[in-house]
């Protein structure tokens, strides 16, 4: 896989639940999981299933900071 984004976090799948349009996935990554909101056939396409490898690619314009 060739992509210009820099975030890329590999991981593993743990959980996919598809919902009536939306799917979420959820990929662990060193002990942090991340969730994904795709679409259901973004799912069906890739194949995505559990215990399968694959990137959490994160692209935004924005970083907020919080606290407690």
């Amino acid at each position: 896989m060739r992509i210009s984004a820099r975030n890329r976090l590999k991981g593993k799948i743990v959980e996919v639940k598809k919902g009536a349009t939306t799917a979420h996935v959820r990929i662990d990554v060193n002990g942090t999981v991340v969730t994904a909101s795709i679409t259901n056939d973004a799912v069906d396409e890739l194949g995505l299933k559990v215990g399968q490898d694959a990137y959490a690619i994160v692209k935004a314009s924005d970083v907020m900071v919080g606290l407690d």
